[in-house]
């Protein structure tokens, strides 16, 4: 029985992201309208314009342990979360922002790798194999692409971001087991989370070419 209060529990769930089993919003579906100018959207740019200024930070520091370059790192981070949080609570949701936000926690993941490789603060065996995961879902986004199948986030995927996020800010504040251990869990769900994702993927086509 579904919840009669605004805020019931299923509806609290969803709010915070914690229920993801329904549908993707309408508005964030291929073919829609981008819809540039929303709320969430300028968290994200905000988000896009703090990359340019974390690595100038960070790389200013000397060593790459820089408390100015860590904040702004986890503001960066903690704006995915705002964003998607903000996107719910308006109802401003746009296909733009789907396809923005995964650029931008990207983009912030692979900024933080190259800070850690150059500073060497964290394992770059790890870190290489991190930026071969992201490039290998850049790959997999583009078989999407052209073969018009959209691959859902599945839950390996969306936890591997708090240990890697985790790894990098607290790589950029101390030294220590503890950033490189968050790391490679971070690394070794985010790799399971692809396999799925190719998985679905290569389904999902052979699926269409059957009909």
């Amino acid at each position: 029985m579904p919840d009669a209060a605004p805020f019931g529990r299923g509806r609290v769930r969803r709010l915070f992201g914690l229920d993801r089993s329904g549908p993707p919003p309408e508005q964030t579906r291929s073919g829609e309208p981008l819809n540039p100018w929303t709320l969430p959207n300028l968290v994200g740019y905000l988000r896009l314009a703090g990359i340019p200024v974390f690595l100038w930070l960070a790389f200013e520091s000397g060593d790459g342990r820089s408390a100015a370059a860590a904040i702004v790192f986890w503001l960066i981070a903690a704006g995915d979360y705002v964003d998607g949080f903000l996107a719910r609570v308006t109802g401003q949701y746009s296909r733009l922002g789907a396809m923005l936000d995964p650029l931008i926690d990207r983009l912030t993941i692979l900024s933080g790798a190259v800070v850690c490789w150059h500073f060497e603060l964290l394992p770059r065996w790890a870190l290489a194999l991190l930026v071969a995961r992201e490039l290998a879902m850049l790959v997999l986004a583009q078989y999407g692409l052209r073969h018009g199948v959209e691959i859902k986030v599945n839950w390996p995927g969306r936890i591997s971001v708090f240990p890697i996020m985790g790894g990098i800010f607290f790589a950029l504040v101390f030294a220590g087991w503890v950033p490189a251990a968050l790391l490679v869990v971070g690394v070794a769900l985010a790799i399971v989370a692809t396999v799925m994702y190719a998985r679905d993927g290569i389904a999902q086509v052979r699926a269409a070419s059957d009909r």
